[in-house]
């Protein structure tokens, strides 16, 4: 595995209830510290009008474990969804020659609802 190959990150997120995207959602990205076996927070960035946060927003990752956590409770109350199952969604993964491709870049949805999520490797950069 080669760590001196750089990759990018990118977000969506996608109410599935309103059929719409889910503006104002904060996303923490989190990075593995492996020796410490603590996670580092890196960047917070807060969903824009259109879902998203794009690549410029976070910073050039390298090879390594990584979280997004969307929270979720406050995007709920906000629009009046009073219950809800996921407070806060989070999605680790890793970023390495094995799950390369044919991209450096990576763009991970979540396709949200009060009683569920999905997610998935988009191809959006």
């Amino acid at each position: 595995m080669s760590h001196s190959i750089k990759y990018t990150l990118s977000s969506h997120v996608l109410d599935q209830t309103l059929g719409s995207p889910a503006k104002n959602i904060r996303i923490t990205l989190e990075s593995l510290l492996k020796k410490e076996g603590t996670w580092a927070t890196l960047k917070e960035a807060i969903t824009n009008n259109d879902g998203r946060i794009t690549a410029s927003e976070f910073p050039t990752l390298e090879a390594g474990s990584y979280k997004l956590i969307f929270h979720t409770a406050d995007y709920f109350e906000k629009i009046g969804v009073k219950n809800y199952l996921y407070p806060i969604v989070i999605i680790h993964f890793d970023l390495s020659d094995k799950a390369l491709g044919s991209s450096t870049h990576y763009h991970i949805p979540l396709l949200l609802s009060p009683f569920g999520y999905s997610t998935y490797r988009g191809c959006l950069l």
